[in-house]
């Protein structure tokens, strides 16, 4: 799951600051992808079995469990454990949505859900989760028998950004891509194109934006095609259908590419109805880019302190009036975060937290 969006992030932020300690490793996935994390005291196993399958859950292939086996303990990711294993499990639950959000779902597809919650439950020994709330909506639907350890989530890099800065080479082809379109001040989303991340609420409060006058553009960095176009609303569909000039969706981009949308952002909006942590706002705020985001408790656990703007979740009409009061009279300021809250969210602190929980 190294390349899964949150998951995947988690991962590789974790993952260095693991293998710095004085154990041995054993990484099984994408030979290919992992060997970034090679090193004296890591072996990778090569394994193509896909996460969740039959296979993994219930008859993984004897090289996979048997090496396993061999080892102190096992730590997944996610809440997805292959069968056979026989030592001690640890296991990242980021989340518990699809109970809180069933609509997410068939009822099928939330039953299988709560079985994979449940036995990740009963087979780890400890669990580990990126916020409070999430602690708290686990512990509500799993039981508290188990310890549910926060190990927050966390930015990678926190490099301070220099915006008269000639573009690296790395961040030309985007600009191609775009043409123009990223030569005007332009708002800025994040995320899975997912129902719970809020888009249409987003979609229809721009265009209402632009009515009132807000001469910005909005870019999208998520696959168009992933829209779920029988959204009620019907606002996604109308934007993709009739390729509105003022939104820009970039498709799947680099690193490089997403750092340069963000620093060169007027405004990150993440418009949220669920997260487990929410990473887009903390990656912003780090880089100097305003965020406005909606007023769900995890945001508001995690983002305390931090200088962000908040919105009434769901109301397209709040949003719309957020956008025009910070950015009606121009480009907002940069934000300037104090060090404590630069050292908040970092990825040695979560590691460490995991390392230690392991010991």
């Amino acid at each position: 799951m190294i390349n899964s969006s949150g998951v995947g992030a988690y991962l590789k932020g974790c993952l260095p600051y693991f293998i710095e300690s004085e154990n041995d490793f054993l990484l099984i996935g994408d030979g290919r992808k992992l060997s970034q994390f090679g090193g004296y005291n890591v072996s990778i196993l090569d394994c193509a079995v896909k996460p969740f399958s039959v296979t993994e859950t219930f008859l993984p292939p004897a090289f996979l469990y048997k090496a396993v086996n061999k080892t102190d303990l096992f730590y997944s990711p996610y809440f997805n454990i292959p069968a056979r294993i026989e030592i001690p499990v640890y296991t990242t639950i980021h989340d518990i949505i699809f109970p809180d959000m069933p609509e997410l779902c068939s009822r099928a597809g939330l039953a299988a859900r709560m079985w994979f919650y449940r036995r990740a439950f009963k087979l780890s020994k400890k669990l580990f989760t990126v916020s409070q709330f999430s602690k708290n909506r686990i512990e509500h639907y799993l039981g508290n028998t188990k310890p549910v350890i926060v190990t927050y989530g966390a930015v990678k890099d926190i490099v301070p950004f220099d915006l008269d800065a000639e573009t690296s080479v790395n961040e030309k082809p985007l600009l191609k891509k775009s043409g123009r379109f990223l030569e005007s001040p332009y708002i800025l989303f994040i995320g899975n194109i997912k129902k719970h991340k809020g888009i249409s609420c987003l979609l229809d409060a721009f265009s209402e934006a632009r009515n009132a006058g807000l001469k910005y553009n909005l870019v999208i960095a998520g696959e168009k095609n992933n829209f779920r176009t029988s959204d009620d609303s019907g606002v996604i569909e109308k934007f993709i259908n009739q390729n509105n000039e003022y939104v820009m969706f970039t498709g799947l981009v680099s690193y490089d590419e997403l750092q340069f949308l963000i620093k060169k952002a007027a405004l990150l909006v993440q418009p949220s109805l669920y997260e487990g942590f929410g990473l887009p706002p903390l990656e912003a705020l780090v880089c100097g880019t305003p965020a406005l985001i909606s007023d769900i408790e995890v945001f508001k656990e995690i983002y305390r302190d931090f200088p962000v703007n908040y919105f009434r979740a769901g109301s397209s009409v709040c949003l719309k009036d957020k956008l025009v009061e910070i950015l009606g009279g121009g480009v907002p300021p940069r934000v300037k975060l104090t060090d404590d809250l630069r050292q908040r969210y970092i990825f040695s602190k979560t590691a460490l937290t995991v390392m230690r929980s392991f010991e």
